[in-house]
């Protein structure tokens, strides 16, 4: 068995990072956060940065270890504190123009042994004192990209039956596969997958739905959809004018629903992993937009503390629609990693809308989004809902129901 990670495949992926993933423009500097453990990643990806005219490449690199050390052996006061200055910082930047890339890699569990309580006072910290850059980010201010590194700790959860180097290599495997850079040419790839994205988004936007219905077993879900929303997906415009893919992988298309016009009952179709804690079979009851009702049979007491995180924190601010057949999906990997399992199944999204899924105007108040139905937030979770036996409807503005996915797949 190979246990070598692939070099020719890491380059691939640093140039498609770089060209079609964050549209780096000549000229514009580059800030990357990654898991230490990624750094030959980070190299390449400077390097083809570099090649395309970036001033400078600045990483910022996180250890697991680090971490660990910090909720072992810190001071309780140490929980209610994150570090501000950093993320205004960041803000400063892309307010400069410099473009965004996170490395995903670390251990999705990492965190599921400490204590509960610390950790969401951390979390909790941390998503106040990130608000600058997550502002920048969800309003689609500019570039940015998410792709994944496959970290020893991450690669044994994934696979756990064999050696820690045979996971790594496998998971590094299912990586390059799902990124679409196992292919002799990843950029050409990923543009004929954005052109399909874009004819979903044009059908949906010439539909204009004002809801979407989900039926399925333990789901009946009506999400009202925000007024004048625009469904995206793939390759998308931010406000500095760079076409950019965020996420590598991506199979999803979305748009932002009415924070106060989702009804029903819906179950998770695949575990959530946050901040290090797994989440499963979880079960939510909405009314008028909100979850009145939440259960999960593991990380219950994790999610109860989410939803209270602040008041939009129980709304939801993104709906996704993704084919069964993704090859995510079809792989039949569980990668307790959101970035790929959210584009195995359709999600709705906790917290903080993408205010950028609006039509007209690229720079909406944040009155503005809040009359127009989009939800604020210090979080924004994704959670899998899809699945072959759910079905979604799209009402039109008289209520006609029009098929939009069977069984999992796309009708149209």
């Amino acid at each position: 068995m190979k246990t070598q990670i692939n070099e020719e495949k890491i380059a691939k992926l640093a140039n498609l990072a770089v060209k079609r993933g964050v549209g780096l423009q000549k000229g514009q500097s580059l800030l990357i956060t990654a898991p230490i453990e990624s750094l030959t990643l980070v190299r390449k990806i400077a390097e083809y940065a570099y090649k395309e005219g970036a001033h400078i490449v600045t990483p910022l690199f996180t250890d697991s270890d680090i971490t660990l050390s910090r909720f072992k052996f810190a001071p309780d006061e140490s929980f209610d504190n994150a570090t501000d200055w950093l993320y205004n910082g960041m803000g400063e930047a892309f307010d400069n123009n410099t473009a965004r890339m996170a490395i995903a890699g670390d251990d999705p569990m990492l965190l599921s042994k400490m204590e509960p309580e610390k950790v969401s006072r951390a979390n909790k910290s941390m998503a106040k004192a990130y608000k600058p850059a997550r502002e920048r980010i969800t309003e689609f201010k500019i570039n940015w990209n998410i792709i994944s590194w496959p970290g020893k700790a991450w690669a044994q959860r994934v696979f756990p039956e064999v050696s820690v180097d045979e996971a790594v290599f496998k998971l590094s495997e299912a990586i390059f596969d799902a990124s679409r850079v196992s292919v002799d040419d990843p950029i050409q790839a990923w543009d004929v997958h954005n052109e399909k994205l874009r004819k979903k988004t044009s059908w949906l936007n010439e539909k204009n739905f004002k809801a979407l219905q989900y039926n399925g077993p333990n789901t009946n879900l009506r999400v009202g959809l925000a007024d004048e929303h625009e469904w995206m997906g793939g390759a998308s415009k931010a406000q500095n004018n760079i076409i950019c893919n965020p996420n590598i992988p991506s199979e999803e298309v979305f748009t932002t629903p009415h924070a106060y016009k989702v009804e029903g009952k819906v179950s998770s179709t695949k575990p959530l992993s946050y901040q290090g804690t797994l989440i499963d079979n979880i079960n939510v009851t909405f009314k008028e937009g909100k979850i009145i009702e939440a259960h999960a049979s593991k990380g219950e007491e994790v999610l109860q503390k989410v939803l209270k995180s602040d008041e939009g924190a129980s709304r939801i601010g993104e709906v996704a629609l993704v084919p069964n057949s993704s090859p995510i999906s079809q792989s039949g990997i569980i990668f307790y990693n959101t970035l790929f399992d959210e584009n195995a199944a359709s999600h709705i999204a906790l917290g903080q809308c993408y205010t950028k899924c609006f039509k007209g105007e690229m720079d909406l108040t944040k009155e503005e989004i809040s009359n127009r139905g989009g939800n604020s937030s210090m979080i924004h979770i994704d959670w899998m809902i899809g699945s072959d036996q759910i079905d979604v409807d799209g009402i039109d503005q008289n209520e006609n129901v029009i098929p939009v996915f069977r069984n999992g797949e796309w009708v149209n």
